[in-house]
């Protein structure tokens, strides 16, 4: 009998996972395959419940539900507990097992597509819900110098501040001999030119920019306050140079889209799902095509 896995969000209409999980599947061979499922508040319950039956193997989780899935599975791998987010769910017989590969997708396209080296160098985070909390806590992993959330709401921002500010002291992490220095600021102090005076690494983790979405065409500080030889890494995919991209460049920046970061966590989950070594490189070409081919 066929299986089947699922990628839950709301909207996911232009999503491009489905092209390249379900390229690596065929790959393989496997008969499986790889819906996308356009699932409305009210109707996420019901939706992950379902994963529960035989025919499933699992789902990933995209936004806005990678926080909200939590109290509906049974249990959470220990970096996914530490992270507060879930983005992949693998069935192990009627349980559902709640991973975050995010973080793993994201260091991987920083190290591998990026060429940074975040240890010791001074991040700012843009956002405060699943994905910049899978970034904030991979990057404490990695020793960096000090970490900054900046968010729309203050109060989300200094939540997630607070958990890695936990998290730190219970690793005993610290940057070099001091302990990684952590802020929380409202979104206003982008229009500084102070805000990023001392940044090395600045991470978009909102949907600004993305195409189709409501944020399109937006970007969430321009040029001339985004300091020359910085790195700006924006996790939208779609546009491949995301209007603050554009910006970056502009400024003199080094830049990095989310193309890499979502194929890697993609290959991630591939594996927990199957336990077959993901074709990372062919996954990134059908990751390119399916970009390319979209209106």
């Amino acid at each position: 009998m066929a299986k089947t896995i699922g990628l839950i969000g709301y909207p996911i209409r232009y999503s491009i996972s489905p092209y390249f999980q379900q390229a690596a599947l065929d790959y393989y061979n496997l008969d499986v395959c790889y819906d996308a499922w356009e699932v409305r508040p009210k109707d996420l319950e019901v939706t992950v419940s379902q994963l529960r039956d035989f025919q499933y193997l699992g789902a990933n989780v995209t936004i806005p539900y990678k926080e909200s899935v939590i109290p509906l599975l049974d249990e959470l791998d220990e970096w996914a507990t530490m992270v507060g987010a879930v983005n992949t769910i693998v069935r192990n017989k009627n349980r559902l097992v709640g991973f975050n590969t995010d973080s793993y997708g994201f260091l991987e396209a920083l190290y591998q597509d990026g060429n940074f080296d975040p240890e010791d160098k001074r991040v700012v985070i843009l956002g405060a819900g699943g994905a910049a909390s899978a970034v904030s806590f991979a990057l404490a992993q990695k020793k960096v110098k000090s970490i900054t959330v900046i968010n729309r709401t203050l109060g989300r921002a200094q939540k997630l501040v607070g958990r890695l500010e936990h998290f730190i002291a219970s690793q005993a992490i610290v940057s070099g001999r001091s302990a990684i220095k952590l802020n929380a600021l409202p979104w206003q102090v982008l229009s500084s030119h102070e805000t990023l005076s001392y940044c090395h690494l600045l991470v978009n983790c909102t949907a600004m920019g993305t195409r189709y979405g409501s944020l399109e065409g937006d970007f969430p500080l321009g040029s001339d306050v985004i300091p020359a030889g910085i790195m700006v890494y924006d996790l939208v995919y779609n546009p491949p140079l995301t209007p603050l991209l554009q910006q970056a460049q502009e400024a003199g920046a080094s830049i990095l889209g989310g193309l890499p970061m979502l194929v890697y966590q993609g290959a991630a989950s591939l594996q927990l799902w199957t336990g077959a070594d993901a074709p990372v490189s062919f996954m990134m070409g059908k990751a390119k095509e399916a970009l390319q081919s979209l209106p």
